[in-house]
């Protein structure tokens, strides 16, 4: 990128120099991470385009070039723009998420996609940034605006949204959104008693969820007591990291990606770790935890509750899903259907984890002096009009 004046009033500029340069560039070094393991998780192709494979790699790749896009382009926006692209986002992937529910493909037992021409697309990945941020607003105007429910907006909005997931049903979003929704709560305000209510609550539903959802059941017990023929993808998986050791195999030398029917999604961490070894799979972690504390550090000094409650939703969501992916390779956790942002293949996913962190750049950037008048400004006409 060429070298901006600060004194360039250009959307450019004022993008380049409020940035978080630091978490930009952990971000665009996991989208050229995720570029390597498509080649690395596609088993060996004549690059023909009659190779499905060659397909499926040349996918992703455009996959990963439209998130990176997707992503820096959110990131230009303002808080206002933020709040207007996840109210529209999220009304429309709400209703296309619900109608997952009567015109849904049915994959792997969920039906949670919709089929459009070439490809398919999952509703609900789009919804939950849209959703983080669509609640931060609501708790945070609550707050600003006396006698505004948000509160119980905030509770019915959340509540259909994961009914819906749960009659797709998709386990694991459904408690990713639960929890990102009570870490917002928390950071909000939750007194010690419903904090005590929501863990028990949590406690339940993770019970109800092994005794009465047979997929659920099935991997818990794999996971307690796993057989070399009934947790072959677990066993698989952890043997790769075994097999790749300190430095890894080498770039298309692992096998777990012909065995493992999931290696290029749920599983690429394995592959990782078989042809690169520890010390890239350390890298991959390292990368995540600095956008994650570097996301935290940015929120410390945030003095607009919005921003706080909404950055802090969508680091959770993201960091809870990258832990989930990766413990579940290495069997630290039963085995999730969970995939690793900017790493794993999937077209929903990809783009999703773009906009998510799009939000996530626009919300932490630096704001001057003028644009927080102007936004308390705007925040006490709104109060003396209800007044």
């Amino acid at each position: 990128m060429p070298i901006l004046s600060r004194a360039d009033t250009s959307v450019v500029g004022r993008w380049w120099w409020s940035i978080d340069r630091v978490m930009l560039t952990a971000l665009i070094l996991l989208v050229g991470i995720g570029y390597v393991l498509a080649l690395a998780a596609t088993p060996a192709t004549n690059l023909a385009l009659s190779d499905p494979r060659t397909i499926v790699m040349i996918k992703q790749i455009v996959y990963l070039a439209i998130g990176a896009f997707v992503m820096l382009g959110t990131s230009m926006l303002d808080l206002k723009q933020v709040k207007l692209a996840a109210l529209g986002i999220g009304i429309v992937f709400l209703i296309l998420t619900a109608f997952t529910l009567v015109h849904g493909v049915v994959i792997d037992g969920g039906r949670r996609w919709i089929a459009l021409p070439g490809f398919t697309i999952q509703p609900s990945e789009f919804l939950k940034p849209a959703l983080i941020i669509a609640t931060a607003w609501l708790l945070a105007e609550r707050r600003r605006t006396p006698g505004f429910p948000g509160m119980i907006v905030a509770l019915g909005l959340n509540g259909l949204v994961l009914l819906i997931l749960m009659r797709q049903p998709d386990v694991g979003s459904t408690a990713l959104v639960a929890s990102t929704f009570f870490v917002q709560l928390f950071l909000d305000g939750l007194s010690l008693y419903w904090v005590g209510v929501a863990v028990a609550g949590f406690g339940a539903s993770g019970f109800a969820a092994f005794e009465l959802i047979s997929h659920v059941h099935t991997r818990v017990m794999l996971f307690l007591h796993p057989t070399k023929d009934k947790a072959y993808q677990a066993i698989t998986a952890l043997s790769a990291f075994g097999n790749g050791g300190l430095w890894g195999r080498g770039p298309g030398e692992g096998q777990v990606k012909h065995y493992l029917p999931d290696a290029r999604a749920d599983f690429v961490f394995a592959v990782a770790g078989e042809e690169f070894g520890l010390i890239v799979c350390l890298a991959i972690i390292l990368i995540f935890a600095v956008i994650v504390l570097r996301g935290l550090a940015r929120i410390m000094r945030e003095t607009d509750l919005f921003v706080a409650l909404a950055a802090s939703g969508l680091l959770v969501s993201f960091g809870l899903q990258a832990f989930i992916n990766m413990a579940s390779s290495l069997s630290l956790i039963p085995t999730k259907g969970m995939t690793l942002p900017f790493i794993s293949y999937g077209g929903s996913a990809v783009l999703a984890v773009g906009l998510h962190m799009g939000f996530l750049l626009a919300l932490t950037r630096k704001r001057n002096h003028a644009e927080r008048a102007d936004e308390r400004r705007a925040r006490g006409s709104v109060q003396d009009r209800v007044a």
